[in-house]
């Protein structure tokens, strides 16, 4: 049997993968040890999913309470499982780009050093694995707010004649632009992975993430945009908009897509690869297009205030284009819209509230 290494495991795109290689009949060994609530609060605490998927799948899914910086416990646990790890999938971060100027050390260890330590272990003792990396489109900085965007009614749009329309491509420039401390972390880790690959290779790829929600998501103010905003709806809980009018655009991904398209790549993996991930044209919104869903779904009004400024290199406009992956994997098809999307979250919501 199989077995998949998931590190982040009980995150959102971390235990969506649990769920799916346990379902596929593969033996999981998942590391996360709760970061999250470090980062953002007992609310934002991810132990419920842990024990959820404890719960579940017992004897097919070992849970190991580590902190994916720590070297020496990070290549005792490859060790211990190096004749069976077939694929790992790296999920593990500090992910909001707010967060990261409280404590540029923390953030940049977890997001770059604990990405070395787990690519060289993979290297060392399975290095015929695939590797696949959670990167993010903040590797691309603030470049996309350059370009020739409209403003409209309800979001901001870029020109339809442009030829980023479609989505941005991975031939956007992640050089010479403001990144955030966070972004530039990822950007070191996705170098290093797509550098394992091209290098040593290795079958790695970065995929780098538009909105990544879906209803596992444990949100907060600073990182987990539509679940956050559910839960606020919902739970009549005051929400900030941060700058852009409202209008400010993403493309929204469910993590079963994303995870279904790891799965993909697994069967038929590449080395060094990147590719842009996210809802497309298929599935995007604003912030306030989210809203009046969310107010729908919810059957009440959000209680919002407004900020003038906006979060320091924040997008403007950001949907991904799909089109690189879309031609590797043709079999590979999304299975979510934006409706569904928040639907979900919505149903998840309420159970967990009740």
């Amino acid at each position: 049997m199989p077995t998949v290494l998931v590190t982040g495991s009980a995150g959102l795109i971390g235990s969506e993968a649990v769920h799916f290689f346990a379902r596929q009949g593969f033996n999981v060994v998942g590391i996360d040890n709760d970061l999250r609530s470090h980062f953002f609060g007992a609310s934002a605490s991810t132990q419920w999913n842990r024990d959820l998927l404890k719960d579940k799948y017992g004897d097919q899914y070992c849970h190991y309470d580590l902190d994916i910086r720590d070297r020496e416990a990070i290549e005792t646990l490859f060790r211990d499982y190096s004749s069976d790890i077939d694929l790992i999938i790296h999920t593990a971060a500090q992910p909001s780009h707010d967060w990261a100027a409280s404590d540029p050390y923390m953030d940049f260890t977890v997001n770059a050093n604990g990405t070395l330590v787990l690519l060289e272990a993979t290297r060392q003792y399975c290095p015929d694995a695939v590797f696949i990396f959670t990167s993010t489109n903040k590797v691309y900085g603030d470049t996309p707010n350059f370009l020739p965007l409209q403003e409209l009614e309800t979001r901001w749009e870029i020109d339809p004649q442009h030829p980023f329309w479609v989505g941005i491509d991975e031939s956007m420039s992640i050089d010479h632009s403001k990144h955030s401390l966070f972004g530039a972390s990822k950007v070191a880790a996705d170098v290093l992975v797509q550098e394992y690959g091209r290098y040593f290779g290795m079958k790695t790829a970065s995929f780098r993430g538009g909105c990544l929600t879906g209803p596992a998501h444990s949100g907060a103010q600073l990182h987990g945009f539509l679940a956050y905003l559910m839960r606020c709806t919902i739970c009549s809980e005051p929400y900030t908009i941060f700058g852009y009018k409202g209008k400010q655009v993403r493309d929204n991904i469910h993590s079963f897509d994303l995870v279904n398209a790891f799965y993909h790549f697994y069967q038929n993996p590449r080395s060094g690869e990147v590719y842009n991930m996210g809802g497309s044209r298929h599935s995007n919104c604003s912030m306030l297009e989210a809203i009046a869903i969310c107010e729908t779904l919810a059957g009440k009004k959000l209680q919002y205030s407004y900020a003038e400024n906006n979060r320091s290199g924040d997008h403007i406009w950001y949907i991904s284009d799909v089109r690189k992956f879309q031609s590797h994997y043709p079999e590979w098809k999304y299975e979510y819209n934006l409706d569904m999307i928040l639907q979900d979250i919505y149903h998840a919501q309420v159970a967990r509230l009740a």
